[in-house]
């Protein structure tokens, strides 16, 4: 109950703060919808298709890391997390509640988008349906992670968004959902172990075999992180 509790009041939040939905929601949705019927239009939809894919990394990027990191911050900021730990919660429980709320809402978004691009774009659904569901799944879930992680960064709760927009930068040229930027050739190998790459290849190629193991080691990465650096006061001046 104390889980789900913590669950209920992040999502409750995020969904009543206008300027978060219109950052979380509505621009990357407008994204990942916009750019493929942009290029069914302009040239195919296989075109429309392979944008598309590239795109989840910007829904993991933004609508997973960005929004849990700003969040946390947010809160953390105006003592929210400090009451919440004067209570019976744990601070596992108060954590787990915000990343499942995070994780479960870009599942949402990155659902909706898919049926969307079908609708619109002609972009076709996922050829395996449950691996498709698998891989969002642990996506989302190791992007909110790793976006409560990233807090520790975050000096203050007003730098939130310009500390997390460099990452999604990265995530998005990477995954090339900006288009075909040219890249030197030492780097792509790197950036194919961005978490947001391992799901968009897992989503074009159908392996998951890889894309697993570079979330299971993100996932390491990120527990170790909020165990070793996670802030829950503001910093003092």
């Amino acid at each position: 109950m104390s889980l789900t509790a913590t669950y209920r009041l992040g999502t409750r939040l995020f969904w009543r703060d206008k300027s978060m939905l219109f950052a979380s929601v509505v621009v990357p949705v407008g994204l990942a919808v916009g750019m493929p019927l942009l290029m069914k239009n302009v040239l195919s939809p296989s075109a429309a298709a392979a944008i598309f894919q590239s795109s989840i990394s910007v829904l993991l990027a933004i609508t997973a890391f960005m929004n849990v990191a700003v969040a946390l911050a947010t809160r953390r900021d105006q003592l929210v997390l400090k009451r919440l730990r004067a209570g019976r919660l744990t601070d596992g429980q108060i954590l787990l509640g915000q990343i499942a709320s995070t994780a479960t809402q870009t599942v949402a978004m990155i659902a909706l988008c898919t049926v969307a691009v079908r609708v619109v774009a002609g972009v076709p659904l996922p050829d395996d349906p449950l691996g498709f569901a698998a891989i969002t799944v642990a996506g989302s879930a190791v992007l909110s992670l790793l976006g409560a992680a990233y807090t520790a960064a975050i000096p203050r709760a007003e730098l939130a968004a310009a500390f997390t927009m460099p990452v999604f930068l990265v995530a998005a040229v990477s995954a090339g959902a900006m288009g075909p930027i040219p890249l030197p050739s030492w780097l792509r190998p790197a950036l194919d172990l961005l978490p947001t790459s391992a799901v968009v290849n897992a989503v074009k190629t159908g392996d998951l075999a890889v894309p697993a193991l570079v979330l299971a080691a993100w996932t390491v990465v990120g527990l170790v992180a909020v165990r070793l650096w996670f802030r829950w006061e503001p910093r003092r001046s």
